[in-house]
């Protein structure tokens, strides 16, 4: 009995793992620097942790030195894992709009190359279809005069970035504020989208 009642316990501890994992998503934002992207997103309740990496490349496993040389076709990225009975892909698409400057081909901020181009990576069709509304509704109602050129694409593989890139902003703060002002970065925000709330 003790055996059939532990093999009970163990199947419903499995599914119940199951069902939690089955409620997690992914979300992949490129907008230049992924230091600077993950620290919006890790303060959001339902996020459950960013990754700093590459998406969009042909090669595989690539280097920060690979995808910084612009070789590679891979952007520097964030990829957000979420739990969307807490928080909706609409509203990290709003977080992500507001980090990023949608009007910058293949540049953001001081970082120039199509590795730093602004794109949103969908995973699945309803994620594009939230992306694309996203997008068309900031067009008609966005508070610049430019137009908006981030690209909407497939999610392909997503490469981890190195070890000292992850939490960049929480294990080097000093260095991490320093190369955000000299990169223009907050100031470019507030110039496009006004102070943040």
């Amino acid at each position: 009995m003790k055996i059939l009642t532990l093999c009970c316990t163990i199947i419903m501890m499995t599914a119940a793992g199951s069902a939690v994992a089955a409620e997690r998503e992914h979300a992949t934002f490129a907008a230049g620097c992924f230091w600077c992207m993950e620290h919006p997103f890790d303060e959001l309740p339902g996020v459950i942790s960013t990754t700093s990496g590459y998406i969009g490349g042909h090669s595989e496993h690539p280097t920060y030195e690979e995808v910084s040389a612009g070789g590679s076709g891979h952007a520097e990225s964030v990829d957000v894992l979420f739990d969307p009975a807490i928080i909706s892909y609409q509203k990290l698409l709003e977080v992500y709009w507001r980090n990023s400057d949608p009007t910058t081909p293949n540049r953001q901020f001081c970082d120039i190359g199509t590795q730093y181009r602004p794109a949103i990576f969908y995973h699945g069709e309803q994620q594009r279809k939230l992306a694309e509304a996203s997008k068309q509704e900031l067009q008609q109602h966005k508070p610049f005069p430019a137009a908006i050129v981030t690209e909407i694409t497939a999610a392909g593989p997503f490469w981890p970035a190195e070890a000292y890139h992850q939490d960049f902003y929480l294990k080097n703060p000093l260095r991490y504020k320093f190369y955000r002002y000299n990169c223009g970065r907050d100031q470019r925000l507030q110039q496009l989208w006004g102070k943040q709330p």
